[in-house]
């Protein structure tokens, strides 16, 4: 069966997929304060701003596929077209794609990566999604 994948096929679906699943998140807004004593968080607030994407962050997909797997060769090969990277990362296996729309949004981003993942992993492909806060 994942030999007969077509991979960018697959990708784009994937895309519009975690495109859906972004739009659709409705971040939970952050409040950033900032206090009259830098060093104290308990001074008086001396001003604040809402920030409606909620908190900053990243996301991305990976695959623990090994280094010569088609779908692996697909994605070094297409690296830097579109969504797709291709990259070795740094603890093991390779990036499918870094989430680079939504801006600053750790939870669309999120929500992005994680519609993706499903998508890539009910084809039958080994990946996953991860994030972190900036």
């Amino acid at each position: 069966m994942m030999k007969d994948l077509d991979f960018q096929k697959l990708m784009n679906q994937a895309h519009w997929a975690g495109m859906e699943a972004g739009k659709a998140l409705k971040p939970t807004p952050m409040v950033v304060q900032e206090h009259a004593n830098v060093l104290d968080d308990s001074s008086p607030v001396v001003q604040s701003w809402t920030v409606n994407s909620g908190v900053c962050g990243f996301a991305w997909v990976l695959t623990n596929e090994h280094g010569n797997s088609k779908f692996v060769k697909f994605l070094k090969a297409e690296s830097g077209k579109g969504v797709l990277d291709g990259s070795k990362a740094y603890y093991g296996g390779y990036y499918v794609t870094w989430v680079r729309e939504f801006g600053q949004s750790m939870e669309q981003k999120e929500a992005y990566a994680g519609a993706f993942a499903v998508v890539l992993q009910e084809a039958g492909l080994s990946v996953y999604s991860g994030s972190r806060m900036d």
